[in-house]
């Protein structure tokens, strides 16, 4: 099997617009949260999320081409943009025929889709849909955009694993180059779903926080508190390359993907297993295939996604994976980043690399009582970053409907 590594990176994030920035932003603990400025959120249980700031598509596209992309299409190509320049690729030089796209979205044009039936309903039933509907608002269209825009034409698709997707994009990615069936990979996931819609039907299932009158600390991973997830948005990309066609161009290489797990809990429509064992078959899976065992991860981004159920069943199936080890960072990013539901795993792994690269543990904020059944069992890295050398690093998303995905990076 061929081996992967990472040459690029791209993210647009709540904490930040670019990979320097998020990275610095996580080093500080930095909240993301704010009132929801997208729309009028004042009659919805809740009224705050984590949104992108200061995004200006046209410093990425044509203007003309900004109106066709939803904004979760226009996410994808920021980032994408970013990945491209840092792994300086000349495709020119590349045999494109073996460079493919695997992105991820859970909800797609949820906007386009929204505002379009919205104005169809309000209507006299005469149906006035804007042309650009269906291929605005589809799935899959951002990974194709992608591949147009660089005329890439190896693999394209797109997966959809509810909160694992991107995580699940970018095993399938490493999978791809390691089965000799690309060189090259542009993988990672967009969400743009900071809209009516969503913020509405994630408050009738009760998966959301509600702390309206402190939302700065709303998302409490692992709390005794915690009273649900905060909403995020953004993109994360990732250039993936097969190691002897990165080192024959030169690139630089900031980390090596080794191991990727996939399971499903099998259980429940969206809670998790309580007691983690999807979760647990992951990890167990991608340590399998890295050819390393649990005490040899120095970093745990868990999915924590700071819902009541989905915390504790997490750290159960970690428990199972992992004993009990002080010694073992576990962190959220979501406590600054909000869920970005479908785009969790690309900036996760984002995060992973730097944690690799640079040297640190993020840090979870907000949480002040850790759950007392795990309290004291891991290092949870409260309230500021920690330095440590990191050689593995492991990421952890699970979706509704049961997905389970689980990767590992690796310094190189």
């Amino acid at each position: 099997m061929r081996r992967v590594v990472i040459t690029g990176l791209g993210a647009l994030t709540p904490i930040g617009n670019n990979v320097r920035d998020f990275w610095q932003a996580l080093k500080n603990g930095k909240n993301g949260v704010g009132e929801i400025t997208k729309f009028d959120a004042s009659k919805f249980k809740t009224q705050f999320a984590c949104e992108v700031k200061g995004f200006d598509p046209l410093q990425f596209m044509e203007k003309s081409d900004a109106r066709k992309y939803d904004l979760y299409t226009q996410y994808a190509l920021a980032a994408v943009a970013e990945s491209v320049e840092q792994a300086k690729l000349d495709f020119e030089s590349i045999n494109k025929d073996r460079v493919g796209v695997i992105w991820g979205s859970g909800n797609g044009g949820i906007e386009t889709f929204q505002e379009q039936v919205k104005e169809y309903v309000l209507g006299d039933g005469t149906p006035r849909f804007n042309p650009f509907f269906i291929p605005k608002m589809i799935a899959n269209i951002a990974s194709g955009i992608v591949a147009m825009k660089y005329g890439l034409r190896g693999v394209n698709y797109t997966t959809v694993s509810a909160c694992a997707t991107s995580n699940t994009a970018i095993i399938d990615a490493f999978n791809y180059i390691k089965w000799n069936k690309a060189d090259m990979m542009i993988t990672g996931g967009s969400e743009a779903p900071v809209v009516a819609s969503t913020v509405g039907g994630f408050n009738a299932s009760r998966a959301m926080s509600t702390l309206n009158d402190d939302f700065s600390k709303a998302s409490r991973p692992f709390d005794v508190n915690r009273d649900g997830f905060v909403l995020g948005e953004g993109a994360g990309a990732l250039v993936l390359e097969e190691l002897e066609h990165a080192l024959k161009r030169g690139a630089h290489i900031l980390a090596e993907v080794v191991g990727g797990g996939m399971a499903s809990d099998a259980y429940h429509l969206t809670g998790t297993h309580p007691n983690g064992d999807g979760a647990a078959l992951g990890m167990r899976l991608a340590l399998e295939e890295a050819g390393i065992s649990a005490e040899d991860i120095d970093y745990l981004n868990a999915h924590a996604t700071s819902t009541p159920q989905g915390d504790l069943s997490e750290l159960r199936g970690i428990e199972q994976v992992f004993g009990r080890r002080e010694s073992l960072n576990i962190s959220a990013t979501k406590s600054m980043t909000g869920h970005l539901l479908g785009a969790a795993g690309a900036i996760e792994a984002i995060a992973c690399v730097g944690a690799i690269a640079q040297s640190f543990v993020p840090p979870t904020i907000n949480s002040q009582e850790i759950e007392p059944e795990f309290d004291g069992a891991y290092n949870f890295t409260l309230g500021k970053a920690q330095e440590k050398e990191i050689t593995y690093a492991m990421s952890n998303t699970f979706g509704f409907g049961g997905h389970i995905a689980t990767s590992i990076f690796k310094k190189y």
